[in-house]
């Protein structure tokens, strides 16, 4: 999970806008598809970014909505909400109440990792 973090980090850090003043946002085009990444937090050590798809209009579950923390020092990036999942435990029991996957946490993150792959591949910049 580690390395997949800092992978993630690496590749993250060559889309969102060098600046990372709050609000600061860059819009990435693959295909027909439009995305967002906008700064919503930025401190020394840590930034959070908000990574959502605005365009073509779907239903709101179908659309992919991830707020990411990335911590400077560490170098690592993790995926800390996801649609309506508003925090990760490192592993659940399964069978649970709100029918998480047991590695849901490095899923959303795996998942992470495989948007940002397919963006630094076929993304042009709005």
């Amino acid at each position: 999970m580690m390395r997949l973090t800092e992978v993630n980090y690496a590749q993250l850090r060559r889309l969102i806008p060098r600046d990372e003043k709050i609000g600061s946002r860059v819009e990435l085009q693959v295909d027909r598809a439009i995305y967002s990444i906008e700064t919503l937090e930025s401190t020394r050590y840590t930034s959070l970014v908000a990574i959502k798809q605005v365009q073509p209009k779907v239903s709101y579950w179908s659309m992919p909505s991830l707020n990411v923390r990335l911590y400077h020092d560490a170098l690592v990036a993790e995926v800390c909400s996801s649609q309506q999942i508003f925090r990760f435990k490192a592993s659940y029991d399964y069978p649970n109440r709100n029918l998480h996957q047991r590695d849901e946490k490095h899923q959303i993150n795996q998942f992470l990792a495989d948007w940002l792959r397919f963006c630094l591949r076929s993304a042009v910049v709005c």
